[in-house]
């Protein structure tokens, strides 16, 4: 939804210092056409600051929200927001909103399913098998003797543990809180209490969370030491649920056999950093699953629209919370 015409025509910053923004212009200019985008990181892109009216960011570089007077939303392009949270100088006074999209769901679950098979079938091996042209099977273990537990049962862990349970796996889910109501065939889990007896039943553990202080660090040596041996960690909530230093010392150790991770604190990944090349670690690039470019567009400009006419925008993060 376009802002009110009345309100005049929304000036937009399109904001990453990561992310070539670019590929978000045409949804904003189908979504409202006639709308002043300005894209970039510098001042000569960006042009006056005082005339910014929103901010769509993707790691946008520090302090620079923070001098642009006339600001009125923030908007993550993603769900998460530590990206700009980080940032010390962000007026904390301007509503935040992250992205909602159903839509991801179906990517997400797409992600988690291979990543998940990838491992538990051996698919990596057979990778190598067919390339060096050799006739090799590897051990076959029924999805029904495979524990997959999902860590954090929001909209996206939902539909991964119910997708999982649909082909088969024994599936578990953990939450902070106790869930009304579970997919089928999904044990449920919650709070401090339930967290190790949880783990203890994780062959892999898929890491969906919100990032909070609570969850910051989250997947460190003593967690790895709860699950059974020999555990695959996928982690495709935030870089920062994860300890890096503690990953490769459990890999070490056999504890865990592998980790698949689609988010790192530091994005993109350094070219030198250890990850990189560890035949137990599979790297991917963020890329789990993506919101639609036009979805990003109308949340935004619905959003814009709802604080010009005084009322709270859609999915507004409370700060104090963390999502």
């Amino acid at each position: 939804m376009a802002p009110d015409d009345k309100a005049g025509t929304p000036r937009v910053a399109l904001l990453s210092a990561v992310l070539d923004m670019e590929y978000l212009a045409v949804a904003f200019r189908e979504a409202h056409p006639g709308i002043d985008l300005r894209l970039g990181t510098n001042l000569d892109a960006l042009g006056a600051l005082d005339e910014i009216d929103a901010a769509v960011c993707w790691f946008p570089p520090h302090g620079l929200l923070a001098q642009m007077p006339k600001l009125r939303l923030v908007q993550s392009l993603a769900a998460g927001i530590e990206h700009i949270t980080a940032d010390a100088q962000l007026p904390r006074h301007l509503p935040l909103c992250r992205i909602v999209d159903t839509g991801m769901a179906a990517g997400m679950k797409a992600y988690v399913c291979w990543a998940v098979v990838q491992r538990h079938r051996g698919m990596q091996a057979y990778v190598a098998s067919s390339q060096a042209r050799r006739w090799e099977e590897q051990p076959v273990v029924s999805p029904r003797h495979h524990r997959v537990g999902i860590a954090g049962l929001g909209t996206l862990g939902m539909a991964c543990a119910e997708a999982l349970a649909a082909i088969g796996y024994q599936v578990r889910g953990w939450s902070r809180s106790a869930k009304e109501s579970l997919p089928s065939g999904v044990a449920g889990f919650h709070g401090a209490a339930q967290l190790d007896e949880f783990l203890s039943g994780c062959d892999t553990l898929v890491c969906l969370l919100p990032l909070t202080a609570e969850t910051h660090g989250f997947l460190d040596a003593a967690l790895f030491a709860k699950l059974p041996r020999g555990a695959h960690l996928i982690n495709v909530g935030r870089g920062d649920h994860l300890v890096e230093a503690d990953l490769q010392p459990a890999l070490d150790a056999g504890q865990l056999s592998a980790a698949t991770l689609d988010a790192f604190s530091q994005e993109p990944l350094p070219p030198d950093h250890p990850f990189w090349g560890d035949p137990r670690i599979l790297v991917t690039p963020h890329i789990a699953t993506r919101t639609d470019s036009l979805v990003i567009a109308r949340q935004t400009l619905g959003n814009l629209a709802a604080v010009r006419q005084g009322r709270r925008p859609a999915n507004q993060v409370d700060l104090a919370r963390g999502y």
